[in-house]
């Protein structure tokens, strides 16, 4: 075996033991010492005898080894000589490894690459498109000046190759050329124009990088490529597809008007709720017309919308900084949630995207509010990650989640990663700073934590409390004196100069203690730190003012230390105060107002976010992360006051009808692949009257939102209708018949519609949240697809309608065909009668469990929509406890509204919904006006699928929309039932292990009295309570609305003042909460 062998044996880490035992006794010299270089030497010079080989597989075999080398990292440089050799080799597959090997080394070995030239100029024009395109690379990888005419020919003539790999190199090239001469830059930009225009997806993203380098200014080169980017930009490659989002941000910025400005109307007329109708009536004559949407402004919104569901993160952080700079801010919602996806990728992306949240949700707190849960911390992740979601948690802290908040910062708060635990406590400052109701509670929390045995977590508990005392200081004397005790065990020097500063300020408040305090910190003055040096320097100044009785000679004492200490800051801190406090000939004016300077109210501090000055940074940039302006950064400029032209983005005729002709027939052979074609958006808005914004192009949407669809069509329309081909005409008109046919289906269904049972209304709203939510990329036929499942949905409801014709109101359960036997309410008959019912039970189980009526209905309400925001109509809602007349799965919900304004409000009506995934809501009839002063109350039903995530959705009114969120809590999502105490042990054995959870309730005996406990637990769930033949033993069931799962509460009484509470429920989650609920309420007196 040769030496050839063990070269490779060598580099592939294999070979049998006993030939590289053999191979490494031979090659190992005398020396001993310089072996391990020799077979470097001896491995490397074996490589060059391959390359110098006649044989070609010799030649391929060595270069694939050197590529190898490479890509592991290793300096294979030396074999330059003899790998460009070979670069005129006829091997093609010979000839590709040498140029990517030249590409790596080109640079380091300019003189011996520069002989070369004249091989790589022919290569430039070898039939192979690979050839042809490593030769360009490697042409503009030898950075020398001198052939800087020669790679300007090679780029002119590759952007005109026929090969659109070539033409993406030569759009590489063009940036390599200006970075080594800048002076080629309008040669260069005609090379950029005419690749711009190129209708190639693999050109596109790479001539946008280099029009980026080149000439970013050069907005007027993309008015004509504009339509053509934004359509190919979903084909276009990951990276490509990142360059050309942000590049179209920057020109949107500069070509649209903002489309906030119709946000900004509504604060406006907020604002001046209270103006007089003179002022008002000036200020809408002032006002400009109504905004509407350029529709090409439209066009890049819509066609980036499917990229938020891109694999690639870079991709989908792109999408979101575009629909946050650029889109209305109705719309930037949806970009939430592919912001939270990306949080389950590794580490580093999670940091970037955090960040960004971080600046977003100090604007705009409802876009990540429902996913709040998505921000909790874990304890895996790292320090950075979790001080970012910390940021974001108060970020979005508010009245509705700050309890949630504060309960899961507690658990933070024990955390073994300490500068987490620190960030934590500054966290639950500033949420006390944001939320005043909350302020207390985070006070009495942080003075808890003062007991902690780290030290770490109780210096940082004392700097944020001094910030929070600082805020209301006449009404904490207690926590001053409390900290004052703590300065003989903390030794943090940040903690002690912040009780010596609160001790100061408060001086006149503890007057016995702040002496004491001065006495001890004398004691120690020599040994403390600077930080606190000068915190006991200003204390002595300040009793000196205050009290010079008891401390004029303790404060002269400090003075004295002070003023031969080694730190000079000291040092002339302490003359200062000297001057300024003790009278003397040589003292100045300001002597006398040595007690205002000292003992001057100081303003509270601001706790802001570090977050609150990035927005001006665009987001997904490295300026934005290091919040400071990077170099190459390109700032975006303010929208304009009045856009620009908007027909320099209008393609000529003769171009169109060339172009786009050959994609006009190819779409009437197969109109399933009208994806990437303008002709889409070329329709007339008068006829998309049924549903229009799919970004697939496809036919069907939600059948809810035609209207709102089809005003947005209208924006998208391409201002190019005229040049449109026959082809095109001819496919939009099917394409318009249609959707008229469609829309004429759904008008006689609604006319001919009977009541719904709740299955078909679930069935059919659960189509149209599919169809919403997967519509981004599907082609014509899955929508025909989904039109054949909506018809057997209606079959279904029509074979189901026969059940439903006489519906009373007592059979509410029976709505559905299901398992639970029939009941029967108790109001109507007498618990008696029950019990000799339950014999009669039509289901073949033995345990009866019927729907009982409530035992008590709290009629608390909750703000739906404040008068205020709803400029006159105001909405409150509660829950009446009682089951839904529209679905045995909903939950009924009764909405009273109000008229508070002076004018009549028309047509309230519920608009789009944003539900969660699986919940369904049965909205009430629109009404028709409602008077000044007049109010009603309507029914709703939700499906909440046992969860207390928020429905959201829009009421709307004849002129205005407003944004509105249920949330039920646990109790709301259960129906009372009525169950035997025989039958309830019975479920209750059944419902053990992970499905119980309990905890011990302690309270003073009183508080445990049986009509107490039972007013306690109906108060918080709508459960019904179970007969019991023990008396330290209440029982309580019912079962969740959607899905029909037993919930049974049991409190035992123990001895003394204690009690067990135990809930069974298969749904853990709902139990824990429910027990989290009931808890506090069963231990309050």
């Amino acid at each position: 075996m040769s030496s050839n062998s063990f070269a490779y044996n060598e580099q592939s880490g294999g070979g049998e033991a006993a030939e590289l035992g053999q191979e490494a006794t031979s090659t190992i010299s005398p020396a001993g010492a310089f072996g391990l270089f020799s077979s470097d030497l001896k491995k490397n010079e074996d490589l060059k005898q391959m390359l110098e080989s006649n044989k070609d597989s010799a030649k391929l075999e060595a270069m694939k080894r050197i590529v190898g080398m490479i890509a592991k990292g290793k300096n294979a440089s030396e074999l330059f000589p003899a790998v460009v050799k070979n670069v005129a080799s006829k091997n093609i597959e010979i000839k590709k490894l040498v140029y990517v090997y030249l590409v790596r080394y080109a640079e380091e070995q300019q003189d011996l690459a520069l002989l070369s030239i004249s091989t790589f100029q022919r290569a430039l024009k070898d039939p192979n498109q690979l050839i042809r395109a490593s030769a360009l690379r490697v042409l503009s990888s030898i950075r020398v000046p001198i052939i800087v005419p020669i790679m300007m020919l090679a780029i002119k003539e590759a952007a005109a190759d026929l090969s659109p790999y070539v033409r993406k190199n030569a759009a590489h090239a063009i940036q390599k050329l200006y970075s080594l001469d800048p002076e080629q830059k309008e040669m260069l930009i005609e090379v950029i124009e005419k690749l711009l225009k190129d209708k190639s997806t693999l050109v596109a993203g790479s001539v946008v990088m280099a029009f980026e380098e080149v000439c970013p200014d050069r907005i007027d080169l993309i008015h004509k490529n504009y339509r053509k980017l934004c359509n190919l930009l979903v084909d276009v490659e990951e990276w490509g597809q990142v360059v050309i989002i942000h590049m179209l941000t920057r020109y949107a910025r500069t070509q649209f008007v903002s489309p906030w400005k119709e946000d900004d109307v509504l604060e406006d007329n907020e604002k001046n709720f209270y103006e007089s109708d003179d002022e008002q009536e000036e200020k809408t004559d002032k006002k400009k017309k109504p905004y509407t949407m350029d529709p090409d402004h439209r066009l890049l919104i819509r066609n980036t919308k499917p990229l938020l569901q891109s694999r690639n993160a870079a991709v989908v952080m792109a999408v979101a900084q575009l629909y946050w700079h650029i889109s209305p801010k109705s719309e930037a919602g949806i970009i939430s949630k592919s912001l939270v996806r990306l949080l389950r990728s590794n580490r580093e992306v999670q940091y970037i995207v955090l960040q960004n949240i971080a600046t977003m949700s100090i604007q705009r707190k409802g876009m990540f509010e429902p996913y709040l849960k998505s921000f909790y911390v874990r304890s895996t992740d790292p320090t950075m990650i979790k001080t970012l979601k910390l940021e974001i948690l108060t970020n979005l802290a508010n009245e509705a989640n700050i309890s949630t908040l504060l309960r899961e910062f507690q658990t933070y708060v024990k955390s073994q990663d300490k500068q987490f635990a620190a960030a934590t406590i500054q966290t639950i400052g500033r949420c006390a700073t944001n939320i005043s109701e909350v302020s207390d509670t985070c006070l009495n929390g942080l003075v808890c934590l003062l007991s902690n045995k780290d030290e770490i977590v109780v210096a940082e508990s004392v700097v944020v409390i001094k910030k929070l005392l600082q805020m209301q200081p006449a009404q904490h004397g207690e926590i001053i004196k409390h900290m004052a005790k703590l300065l003989d065990s903390i030794t943090v020097p940040v903690a002690r100069a912040s009780i010596l500063w609160l001790i100061g300020e408060n001086c006149e408040r503890v007057p016995k203690i702040a002496p004491d305090v001065l006495r001890k910190m004398a004691k120690s003055f020599t040994s403390e730190d600077d930080l606190v040096k000068l915190q006991i320097l200003n204390l002595g100044a300040k009793l000196y003012l205050t009290n010079s009785k008891q401390t004029k000679l303790l404060t002269q004492y400090i003075l004295n230390l002070g003023k031969y200490d080694q730190n000079y800051d000291i040092r002339d801190r302490t003359r200062f105060i000297r001057q300024l406090i003790v009278p003397n000939e040589k003292s100045g004016a300001l002597s006398k107002y040595a007690k205002k300077i000292f003992l001057a109210q100081k303003p509270a501090p601001l706790l802001e976010s570090p977050f609150k000055d990035r927005d001006h940074f665009q987001l997904g940039t490295l300026s934005h992360t290091l919040n400071i302006k990077a170099s190459g950064y390109l700032e975006l400029s303010n929208w304009p006051e009045v856009a620009p032209d908007p027909s320099v983005r209008n393609v000529e005729v003769i171009e169109l009808a060339k172009e786009w002709m050959p994609s006009g027939k190819a779409k009437k052979e197969s109109p399933a692949k009208k994806f990437y074609s303008e002709s889409e958006e070329e329709q007339d808005s008068a006829d998309s009257s049924s549903d229009s914004e799919s970004e697939s192009g496809s036919d069907s949407e939600e059948e809810g939102d035609s209207n709102e669809d089809s005003s947005e069509d209208t924006f998208s329309e391409e201002s190019e209708n005229a040049s449109e081909s026959e082809a095109e005409n001819e496919i939009t008109a099917k394409r318009n018949s249609k959707a008229k046919r469609k829309s004429d289906i759904e008008d006689g269904e609604k006319k001919n519609e009977k009541p719904k049972t709740s299955d078909s209304s679930d069935a059919e709203s659960s189509l149209e949240e599919s169809s919403d939510s997967e519509s981004e990329s599907e082609s014509e036929s899955d929508s025909d697809s989904r039109k054949v499942t909506k018809e057997k949905g209606k079959k279904g409801q029509q074979d189901r309608n026969p059940l439903t014709k006489d519906i009373s109101l007592l059979d509410l359960d029976d709505f559905s065909p299901a398992s639970t036997p029939i009941s029967f309410p108790t109001p109507v008959l007498s618990p008696s009668v029950i019990t000799d019912l339950e014999g009669l039970n039509l289901s073949t189980s033995s345990s009866a469990i019927n729907v009982a009526a409530p035992v008590f209905v709290p009629m608390k309400t909750h703000v739906l929509l404040h008068r205020m925001s709803g400029k006159g109509l105001a909405a409150h809602y509660f829950f009446p406890r009682q089951p839904s007349i529209f679905g045995d799965k909903m939950v009924s919900v009764q909405v009273t509204l109000n008229n508070t304004s002076d004018r009549k409000i028309e047509n309230i009506h519920i608009g789009e919904k944003k539900l969660p995934i699986g919940m369904q809501m049965h909205v009430f009839n629109p009404i028709d006006s409602l008077e000044p002063e007049a109010s009603i109350t309507v029914s709703m039903g939700i499906d909440f699928c046992d969860s207390t995530q928020t429905a959201s959705f829009q009421l709307c009114t004849k002129d205005d929309c407003f944004n509105v969120n249920i949330q039920p809590s646990v109790g709301e999502l259960l129906l009372p039932v009525a169950i035997s105490e025989k039958d309830f042990k019975k479920e209750q054995g059944m419902l053990t292990g992970m499905n119980e959870t309990s905890a011990v309730v302690i309270t003073a005996p009183q508080n445990f009295t049986p009509s107490m406990i039972l007013q306690k637990v109906v108060n918080v769930a709508n459960v019904g309570p179970v007969p019991s033949g023990q008396d330290n033993i209440h029982r309580f069931a019912a079962k969740t609305v959607h899905s029909g799962s037993l919930m049974l509460v049991t409190v035992e009484l123990k001895e003394g003042s204690t009690a067990q509470l135990i809930i069974n429920t298969e749904k853990t989650v709902i139990g824990s909460v429910l027990l989290r609920e009931l808890k506090p309420v069963l231990s309050q007196g």
